[in-house]
């Protein structure tokens, strides 16, 4: 027994030694390099892509009459590098360009200066752009990770579609987009009771938040009684919308109203105008031609206005669908036919090139309006009204397919459907 006692202290004595020198050892480790074992687990904290442990996070956003030097500033940022951020390429990043309401982040020294490191702009929900305000300044894009959710909607329409898709929970986009899909198919100021609709259609989502409409996949809109069908497909000129037997939904506009001619003036919304000899908006194309010139309606449509304008002069618009208007000024006379109410057939002369109004010479003043605003009839792009071509048929017939497999399953509101026949068994 004491044999034994005399060889198990020294061990005892030597194990405790051991870990002494080993935990003096590790104590020793964490205090040179300030860390602390949970440390070792810990994230390293990041925005942006950017390392933001030792920095401090502003965020707020672009107030009117706000500018990058004023928002700078108050984070000392030295005058020559705001200057220097005018230098930057403007595909990127053009300091002129905030937008009033969008979001900011501003990454700064965590001491008394609050030196910014970073200006975050976030012009919408996915882009963002990191200026770099370190020793040099420089510009970064970056996109935020997008998640893309397919959804289904569908209604049955009591008073108007808005409502109708506002009481189903869809975003106000989504009504304007779906308007633009059967903008030549369904004539969306004269909707009855008990029309409906169904579409599949994506959004996209940044860290599960809201961030943006994607676009209509398929619908099925079913107006007095008849169903018109929409299929996005691109056959190699772009995404288009195409009915079930592959006929686009989208009618082309005339690039131009006249045949020969030049442009004389462009869209701006600040000319200096050649009568007035004041600055104004131009919300429109001049077209220089020759008095009488033959000017044609771009579009089919109906007259909505065939009169004498006042600085407009003689004047034509016309309605083409629930969307788009356009408009000829400065006529010399009317085409044959052209009043107030009267249908035109696209490429149908309307009214002649004159020099009416406010004009210093003869020519035609052409305007475009989309959804109740002036657009640039340049930037329009007209869309193809090409049917899907021969060799793609099969392709897109089993596309077809599938999309209209998917709108079965979506059922119309019951609630809504129950009404419907109560109404229809009244009458």
């Amino acid at each position: 027994m004491k044999t034994s006692l005399r060889i198990l202290i020294p061990v005892v004595l030597i194990g405790l030694v051991v870990l002494f020198f080993q935990n003096y050892q590790s104590n020793q480790r964490y205090a040179s390099t300030s860390i602390t074992p949970s440390d070792t687990v810990k994230e390293i904290q990041r925005l942006f892509g950017m390392n933001i442990d030792s920095l401090e996070i502003v965020s707020a956003s672009i107030q009117n009459n706000e500018n990058l030097g004023e928002i700078l500033s108050k984070y000392n940022v030295s005058a020559q590098k705001i200057a220097q951020l005018a230098s930057l390429p403007k595909e990127i990043f053009n300091v002129r360009a905030l937008k009033v309401n969008k979001p900011y982040t501003i990454l700064h020294e965590k001491d008394s200066l609050k030196s910014a490191k970073s200006f975050v702009y976030q012009p919408n929900a996915i882009d963002y752009v990191i200026l770099h305000l370190d020793d040099s300044v420089s510009v970064e894009e970056g996109h935020h990770p997008v998640d893309t959710i397919r959804n289904t909607i569908s209604g049955i329409i009591e008073t108007s579609l808005y409502n109708s898709m506002m009481d189903a929970g869809a975003n106000p986009q989504l009504v304007n987009e779906l308007a633009d899909v059967y903008a030549w198919e369904v004539d969306f100021f004269g909707l009855q009771t008990g029309d409906s609709y169904k579409l599949i259609y994506d959004t996209y989502e940044v860290n599960g938040e809201f961030a943006g409409l994607g676009n209509i996949q398929a619908g099925i809109f079913n107006h007095m009684g008849e169903d018109h069908y929409a299929f996005m497909y691109d056959q190699g000129e772009g995404r288009e919308y195409f009915d079930e037997v592959g006929n686009s939904l989208r009618k082309t506009f005339l690039k131009t109203p006249l045949k020969f001619t030049r442009i004389s003036s462009r869209f701006s919304y600040s000319r200096l105008h050649p009568v007035l000899k004041i600055r104004r908006p131009h919300l429109g194309v001049d077209y220089a031609a020759p008095r009488g010139t033959p000017v044609r309606a771009v579009g089919s449509g109906r007259v909505t206005k065939a009169a004498y304008s006042g600085g407009a002069g003689h004047m034509v618009k016309i309605q083409h669908n629930s969307n788009y208007i356009s408009g000829y000024l400065h006529l010399s006379g009317y085409g044959k036919g052209i009043k107030k109410g009267a249908s035109v057939q696209q490429g149908q002369v309307i009214g002649y090139v004159g020099s009416t109004g406010l004009s210093t010479g003869p020519h035609l003043d052409f305007r475009f309006w989309k959804n109740g605003r002036a657009v640039n009839p340049l930037s329009i792009d007209p869309p193809s009204a090409s049917p899907i071509r021969e060799e793609l048929k099969a392709e897109f017939s089993d596309h077809k397919d599938f999309w209209t497999e998917q709108l079965s399953y979506i059922q119309l509101p019951t609630i809504e459907k129950d009404m419907l026949a109560t109404t229809e068994e009244a009458e």
